[in-house]
């Protein structure tokens, strides 16, 4: 919403999930490289920074990033600069930052696990979203959306979430926040049937919970 509601919206929202890019690929998902510039760099590739240049960059669980990158990271914020690897000189690039993480970064601040000068260029504007069960009443809201989304990846019409089944939903502590919301509703429309979903297909614990 940042993004598309900003003078960058005609420009490229490119996201990167800090946490999932092996820790031995990202310097190259993130900033590219130069033909030649290591073994096996047969061609060219564009990183993720330079491909958002006039845009957004979202970086997601941004506290999983190494102490090497959080450097590299900082530069780019700092002096709108980065390194592609296999060229001598910094190249210029344009770009907003937002970062997301499930994680305290001012105390991993604290304890030296994360760079403080990154942490306060970062804070700029913080945004603080609470936890899905801590917002139970999102819960409506969300499933709709991704009942939306889901049945149009898998071609099929709107499945019906009925009330009962959000009851479940609502009385559920949601430890995996809001994927886990969006896995159970995919499960219920996979195994819906005329285009209603069943309370019997939530999972276990949310049909017997443990007091």
């Amino acid at each position: 919403s940042i993004h598309y509601n900003s003078p960058r919206s005609g420009k490229p929202f490119v996201v990167i999930n800090c946490g999932t890019i092996p820790d031995t690929l990202l310097e190259s998902e993130l900033f590219g490289y130069r033909k030649g510039a290591f073994t096996g760099a047969a061609t060219s590739k564009t990183g993720k920074f330079e491909a958002a240049d006039g845009g957004t960059v979202f970086l997601d669980e941004i506290g999983d990033l190494q102490p090497q990158l959080q450097v590299k990271i900082l530069r780019v914020v700092q002096e709108n600069e980065m390194d592609v690897i296999g060229e001598n000189s910094p190249r210029k690039v344009d770009v907003r930052i937002i970062a997301a993480t499930n994680r305290d970064l001012r105390q991993m601040a604290a304890d030296g696990h994360f760079r403080q000068d990154l942490f306060y260029r970062l804070s700029v504007a913080p945004l603080h979203l609470p936890p899905l069960r801590e917002r139970k009443e999102d819960i409506p809201l969300l499933v709709k959306s991704f009942v939306d989304r889901i049945c149009r990846r898998f071609g099929k019409p709107a499945v019906d979430i009925g009330n009962p089944i959000l009851r479940k939903l609502e009385m559920h502590s949601w430890p995996g926040n809001v994927r886990e919301l969006e896995n159970v509703v995919e499960r219920l429309i996979v195994f819906s049937k005329d285009n209603r979903a069943d309370i019997n297909d939530l999972p276990e614990e949310m049909l017997h919970p443990q007091m």
